[in-house]
């Protein structure tokens, strides 16, 4: 059996490689490959969704007008591992999502102008049927603008693992955070009438277990673990839902949301207070 186990090895050998190189044509079905396809498209909602949706129920028909400019990212972080941002680069796109929601604003377009300034200048010349009279744009009243102002990451790192002759188990969890900075400034006096500056700390965790043995000069490697991390864009677009929910609230003066108020952490007090304990001493 073994003898002739060998003798087809070198027939089999070449067909084998040949098909793993790409070398020898793979043949498939007539109609095309099956394309994977796992989980449905689903809203993209964070906790605070609900928040600003509620505030559809509010009633009111004196909308303010209000556009959304640039909100960048000026972290200045990137993810060397993937080759690009580490935050999203659409945040602007975001507090757009976010004051659709609210439902208690009319939004004017001014992030991204070249489609509608093109449509008015073909009207001017005329190359459609269109009348330029009946272009009338309507101005804006308040205008978001902002940036993510921080990501700052191992806030809290810590962990626990225990190996015994290559045997062990070990646990990890990381904190990182992120900040947001809007401003609400009006159309017609460029007067800055709002401020929101916020974060979110975002978790991470990793569970791990590696086993190690020996077998005659091979070293064998079996590597069971689970890593759920909060997704970090999640955060962002978390804390974009909560900063436009303030502007709703606090700047436009719409009642809030039960359930809905910002959580409040006095934890930097501590340290004036032990500056001034220090002073005196």
């Amino acid at each position: 059996m073994k003898r002739k186990a060998a003798t087809l090895l070198p027939i089999l050998a070449p067909a084998v490689f040949a098909a793993f190189t790409g070398c020898a044509p793979i043949p498939y079905p007539d109609k095309g490959v099956e394309a994977a396809f796992s989980f449905p498209v689903t809203t993209n909602h964070t906790p605070y969704s609900q928040c600003l949706m509620k505030l559809r129920q509010i009633p009111g028909n004196n909308l303010p007008v209000m556009a959304v400019g640039e909100v960048a990212d000026k972290t200045g972080q990137i993810n060397y591992d993937e080759n690009g941002h580490a935050l999203s680069q659409g945040v602007s796109e975001m507090v757009m999502s976010a004051v659709f929601k609210s439902g208690k604003a009319n939004m004017a377009e001014r992030f991204d102008l070249r489609i509608p300034l093109a449509e008015l200048k073909m009207v001017q010349q005329q190359l459609t049927d269109e009348n330029a009279r009946a272009y009338r744009v309507k101005t804006s009243d308040f205008v978001i603008l902002g940036a993510l102002t921080e990501l700052n990451y191992n806030i809290v790192s810590d962990g626990l693992g225990l190996w015994v002759s290559g045997v062990g188990a070990g646990g990890r969890t990381v904190v990182i955070n992120v900040a947001l900075d809007l401003r609400v400034v009006d159309s017609k006096s460029f007067a800055v009438r709002y401020v929101t500056s916020l974060q979110k700390q975002i978790y991470g965790f990793e569970v791990e277990a590696n086993v190690f043995r020996f077998f005659g000069t091979q070293l064998i490697e079996f590597d069971a673990g689970r890593i759920q991390n909060e997704p970090l864009q999640l955060g962002v677009r978390s804390v974009v839902e909560m900063a436009v929910y303030q502007i709703m609230t606090d700047f436009l003066g719409l009642p809030g949301v039960e359930g809905c108020d910002l959580v409040e952490i006095d934890t930097m007090s501590k340290h004036l207070k032990r500056g001034a304990q220090a002073n005196e001493g």
